[in-house]
């Protein structure tokens, strides 16, 4: 794990945040109460969920696939004006990277919000999402440019017709991915030792997407209840 980029971030936000001694299966320290917290605590609860939460996401990611890395690489998007997000990609050499924007470090009330949202990101690579939403999107390219081409549209049209279908393809299923990833994602906060109904309490302040068409991410309820749902069969 390569601490230095989110330490040295995180200690300038915080002026001198120091990070927690990582604690045994099961026990959670330094949880913040359900308000903001301080610069400094944000910052000690984002070291200590990452320290607790990804060698489990590593051993889940070992055991649930072949061939895949599962050194996880975890960092802040320290940028100003970013909105408070997480989401999960690839680096050049295939390693899975997770990216934290430091306004969500710092909007999350506690560290069991941290370690559901960074389950649920390590999740999206464990299942295999982001390849998915690619064949997705060349289906829906295809598709959509066949079509166009069939009804005598131009060269220009054509491509104008693959983005669309790529984007329409790449949707498809990002709502089913989503809950898949909750789902997951909250089996691994649990075994890190954190309480993943406490952390879903997060999508009781973001803005609800609803149950719109091709919309990129599920209802908020539908989310918790995936939660409750997976909490229930674990227990």
């Amino acid at each position: 794990m390569r601490l230095g980029l989110v330490l040295l971030v995180l200690l300038a936000a915080a002026g001198c945040a120091a990070p927690v001694p990582p604690q045994p299966p099961g026990t959670v320290a330094l949880r913040a109460p359900d308000t903001l917290p301080s610069p400094k605590v944000a910052a000690e609860n984002f070291v200590q969920v990452i320290q607790q939460v990804e060698p489990v996401a590593e051993t889940v990611c070992a055991a649930r696939t072949a061939g895949l890395s599962c050194d996880y690489q975890i960092v802040v998007d320290s940028r100003p004006g970013r909105a408070p997000n997480a989401y999960q990609t690839v680096t050049e050499e295939g390693r899975p990277l997770i990216v934290f924007t430091i306004a969500l470090v710092a909007e999350a009330r506690n560290q069991d919000e941290l370690a559901f949202i960074l389950g649920h990101e390590a999740a999206h690579h464990i299942l295999g999402h982001l390849a998915r939403m690619e064949v997705n999107a060349a289906r829906g390219a295809a598709l959509a440019g066949a079509l166009a081409a069939a009804q005598g549209a131009d060269a220009d049209a054509v491509r104008e017709a693959e983005g669309i279908g790529a984007e329409i393809g790449a949707r498809r299923y990002s709502r089913e991915f989503e809950l898949e990833a909750d789902a997951l994602g909250t089996e691994i906060a649990l075994r890190a030792g954190y309480d993943p109904a406490r952390g879903a309490a997060y999508f009781t302040r973001i803005p609800d997407p609803g149950n719109v068409f091709l919309g990129s991410h599920p209802p908020n309820a539908a989310r918790v209840a995936v939660v409750e749902t997976t909490l229930a069969r674990l227990q």
